[in-house]
């Protein structure tokens, strides 16, 4: 059986790569920097190529859409075509490779799509707009997919993996400060993908701290969301 894992070379990619490897999938790794396939998912020949080896593997039992970046900023101040790359990459390339994974794995009847999103996709939050908009997309994609899989009687699963603060380096790469945030409030990815490959819920929020936080927002009035400042901004 195979798994197919984009955004591999570092992070949760790379536990989801090595925890599936361990748990006995061949695993076909994603990146624009190391990987058994090297494609850039912000552009259409990155997108093709890995929609090329998804055709063509018979046994795919797992597609992990992990690939991702953040970006700091106003969003009429930040790089348009970073926030372009940003919208391919976390709703256009997750749209296709998950379409192409689900042709095969629901003529097999078998298989799970994990799309890894995040916590933020459940409020909004100044300097992250896109990235809030796109994860929000992201969730409501899997769970209308699960919906579907369930009319079509098909037991394919779907899933939206969801974290929160994650020790990955992410943050660092975006130039945010880790030392910024609680040490409480920080997860390690091995805990993550864990309780993902280990869960069979349609929406996963690793850590009871994340979970109550993302009721607590779902259900938070506009009145009261507007008013967030980022740290250090005051009216």
């Amino acid at each position: 059986m195979t798994a197919i894992v984009t955004g591999a070379s570092s992070g949760i990619g790379q536990v989801f790569a090595r925890k599936l490897a361990e748990r006995g999938y061949k695993v076909i790794t994603v990146a624009r920097r190391e990987g058994t396939v090297r494609a850039d998912l912000a552009t259409e020949e990155g997108v093709s190529a890995v929609e090329q080896v998804i055709s063509e593997c018979s046994d795919l039992e797992l597609l992990v859409n992990n690939a991702g970046f953040g970006t700091r900023g106003y969003f009429w101040e930040t790089d348009p075509e970073g926030q372009d790359r940003m919208h391919r990459l976390h709703v256009l390339a997750t749209m296709r490779l998950t379409q192409r994974a689900l042709r095969g794995m629901v003529a097999r009847d078998s298989g799970t799509i994990i799309n890894v999103s995040s916590v933020a996709a459940f409020s909004q939050s100044p300097d992250n707009v896109s990235y809030c908009a796109t994860k929000a997309w992201m969730n409501s994609f899997t769970e209308g997919l699960a919906i579907e899989l369930r009319d079509a009687g098909s037991r394919v699963r779907v899933q939206a993996l969801c974290p929160g603060f994650t020790r990955t380096g992410f943050h660092e790469a975006m130039g945010f400060a880790s030392s910024n945030i609680p040490a409480w409030l920080w997860m390690n990815a091995d805990d993550v993908v864990e309780q993902s490959l280990n869960s069979n819920k349609v929406v996963v929020i690793p850590g009871a701290k994340y979970r109550i936080a993302a009721a607590f927002m779902r259900h938070l009035p506009w009145s009261i969301r507007k008013r967030v400042r980022r740290p250090g901004k005051h009216d």
